[in-house]
């Protein structure tokens, strides 16, 4: 008898429980995931020598500001050989349109033949043609010199410069890492029972580690596609185990956060789906 009451209460006891779980408008989950940052990484057009990096690592920056200097040594003199070139394709077209200008002159009255300016014209066009094109290669010389003075491209802090002064950086090799100043965020995978039921803009508490309090977080992102959690296989069994990667930006995180740190968060979801109107 005494069994039978205690199983009655403990009966009672999860009744209980379910409906204050029911008032609580939705269902909470503890997810754990790491900070991470918007990272900008700044590479190097073509392989040369670092002359000059004006800036250290935690140092902050604003956008434009110079992070590291290429030689330029080639590219100045690639530019010079240009520049004459395209002086030179100048200097031929004034003489073709003034040569164009006599023959023509000379046609109406009558004193040359037509196929002579038809050939003035010819090369007046074909003057005009090789300054335009003249000017394109110009123009790629002005801005391959001005790639080898590499700058941030957004306000933010700089996380890291892999290489050091007098050292050559290959096509295509990261010369600087900047941390943007935006919010940081948190990846973390929402349970596939819950997605249908979380929108962009739902709040949550996050916590990072070896930092005191919480931070007011949001929801930016929920991937489309569900993926399994590792080692789990295709089997009807472990549906259960399908999750949508989804970020959780912090809204008043430190400036001086850095990526990696580990992260709890804490979301409550509701019960029901919410409108498209409501999200």
């Amino acid at each position: 008898m005494r069994r039978m009451q205690a199983l009655r209460g403990i009966a009672t006891l999860v009744v209980l429980l379910a409906a204050l779980a029911g008032c609580s408008g939705g269902e909470t989950f503890e997810l754990v995931g790491t900070v991470e940052r918007k990272n900008i990484e700044l590479a190097a057009p073509v392989s040369e020598v670092i002359v000059d990096i004006p800036v250290q690592v935690g140092q902050r920056v604003e956008a434009g500001e110079l992070i590291a200097q290429l030689d330029v040594e080639v590219a100045e003199a690639e530019l010079r050989a240009r520049q004459a070139v395209y002086q030179a394709a100048q200097a031929t077209l004034t003489e073709e349109q003034k040569d164009f200008q006599r023959v023509e002159g000379l046609r109406r009255a009558n004193v040359t033949a037509t196929s002579e300016l038809d050939r003035a014209r010819r090369e007046r066009d074909e003057a005009q043609a090789a300054l335009a094109e003249s000017a394109a290669r110009l123009k790629q010389s002005e801005k391959r010199l001005a790639d080898l003075s590499i700058r941030s491209r957004a306000d933010g802090v700089v996380d890291q410069i892999p290489f050091d002064e007098g050292e050559r950086v290959p096509a295509g090799g990261v010369v600087a890492v900047v941390l943007a100043d935006e919010n940081p965020w948190v990846r973390v995978w929402l349970p596939a029972r819950a997605a249908a039921r979380v929108r962009p803009g739902l709040e949550a508490a996050v916590r990072v580690q070896g930092l005191d309090g919480s931070f007011a977080g949001r929801i930016v992102d929920i991937a489309r596609e569900p993926e399994f959690t590792p080692h789990y296989a295709l089997t009807e069994e472990e549906r259960a185990h399908l999750v949508f990667e989804t970020r959780i930006e912090l809204l008043d995180a430190p400036a001086e956060l850095r990526p990696g740190v580990a992260a709890q968060v804490n979301l409550t979801v509701p019960d029901t789906a919410p409108s498209e109107d409501a999200s």
